[in-house]
């Protein structure tokens, strides 16, 4: 490697970059946290606002909320995309942990149907679509923060953490909820204690808030005063093919990622026949890993060029998808089946924890964050938010297999788009 590859970095410049970082990270894990708890949390409160007598419909309810978080994520993409290529990284961050802060607490304090009727599931939705552009707008000025502040060099590895922190949110939403059933009973749970787990993600919130004010902007004045700064006209009338590119790739790095984390849980009981805690404990265990994996794979992305990892990624996904979801069809021991899982997840890995810096590597900084975030949210809201009701509908029409198919095929159009990726990329690499 050149002295231009590794810049210089006095120990100053280092420290300050890393707690950059970690500040970044910090929200990154509570905005997942808040968002996730939710759906966690869902099964103790969704009789207080969708009360029916009958436990499926009341839990369908609270799921269809939650997907309308998700499909807010290409607005927030958008939105704060422009917010943050506009008018900064930091304040983009800063007024998107704030929202989900408030979301949170107003989740908290929430009364129930029983005190005033249908405007109770009305402003849960209204909530949780506050709380879906949030989120949605969180991967991509993130994502750009992170790269334009990590070490040259080492911007693999430093960038890795964003999905460190969206896999540790996820995985501390599910730790809350089960040492609240150790220390609550079920009527306790229902009727105050789910309100627990959104008090402390607003806390949460409030403490990472405090640490992205202390944030340095990376954006320079020349470019938020770019006449396309922050616009899609920007993108699409000089980038289009970045943007394509990007939302080629993610397409199927998002699909694979939600067959392998969250719909998994569910496969190993509904089609493996494992009993579900044994799946929980299955999958909290792949999880922990698979969050560990991050670093390691964005070391390893620093040592052998990010393009090789991206086509390494949707090779091995396009080879291994329709094995390892044959071998777990019909596999109840809970050790092969994390095996298995840790295999499948160690693959997206690949691609998790440099995604957001390969991203931000194909947009120059006047539409960067809109470039990464929008063409990310689009994807992921497509196919990633999709991934389960595909899967359970291959099932229900008795042709899961077409489901591996499906997956598969995907993985060969996100290598076909990782081989598009420059050898050199064209913006970031030479930042300091």
């Amino acid at each position: 490697m050149t002295n231009t590859e590794h810049p210089h970095y006095s120990a100053e410049e280092k420290r300050k970059r890393v707690f950059a970082i970690i500040s970044a990270s910090s929200g990154n894990l509570v905005e997942w946290f808040d968002f996730y708890v939710y759906s966690f949390a869902s099964i103790y409160f969704a009789s207080q606002f969708f009360p029916s007598g009958d436990a499926t419909a009341e839990f369908l309810k609270s799921a269809a909320v939650f997907a309308v978080g998700f499909l807010m994520r290409p607005i927030g993409g958008w939105l704060f995309g422009r917010i943050a290529d506009r008018v900064g990284r930091k304040k983009s961050m800063v007024i998107s942990v704030l929202m989900m802060c408030g979301g949170s607490l107003a989740i908290a304090v929430l009364p129930t149907y029983a005190s005033i009727g249908v405007a109770a599931p009305v402003l849960l939705l209204v909530i949780r679509m506050f709380q879906g552009l949030s989120v949605g707008g969180e991967y991509g000025t993130t994502a750009t923060y992170m790269s334009e502040v990590a070490l040259r060099g080492q911007r693999g590895f430093f960038s890795s953490f964003q999905y460190v922190t969206l896999i540790g949110g996820q995985l501390l939403a599910v730790l809350t909820v089960v040492i609240l059933e150790q220390f609550l009973n079920d009527a306790e749970l229902k009727a105050w204690g789910w309100r627990i787990p959104f008090v402390l993600g607003a806390i949460a919130a409030l403490v990472s808030l405090m640490l992205r004010r202390t944030l340095h902007e990376t954006s320079k004045a020349e470019d938020m005063s770019h006449k396309e700064a922050g616009t899609l006209a920007g993108i699409f009338r000089n980038h289009t093919a970045a943007f394509i590119t990007v939302i080629g790739y993610t397409a199927g790095g998002s699909l694979i990622f939600y067959t392998f984390t969250t719909y998994m849980q569910k496969y190993l009981v509904n089609t493996s026949g494992m009993p579900a805690k044994t799946a929980s404990v299955v999958m909290t265990g792949a999880l922990f890993l698979y969050m560990c994996m991050q670093p390691l794979f964005g070391v390893l992305a620093d040592r052998i060029g990010r393009r090789h990892s991206m086509m390494l990624f949707g090779g091995l996904g396009a080879l291994g998808t329709y094995p390892i979801l044959a071998m777990l069809h019909g596999n109840s021991s809970p050790v092969v089946a994390f095996a298995l899982i840790t295999v499948a997840l160690a693959i997206v890995s690949l691609y998790t924890s440099i995604g957001g810096l390969v991203k931000a590597e194909m947009f120059p900084p006047e539409v960067r964050a809109l470039g990464v975030g929008f063409s990310y949210a689009i994807a992921n809201a497509i196919f990633g938010g999709s991934a389960e009701f595909v899967a359970l509908s291959f099932k229900n029409a008795g042709h899961e297999t077409g489901f591996f198919i499906y997956v598969t095929i995907m993985m060969v159009v996100a290598f076909l788009f990782s081989m598009r990726l420059p050898k050199t990329p064209s913006y970031l690499h030479t930042d300091h």
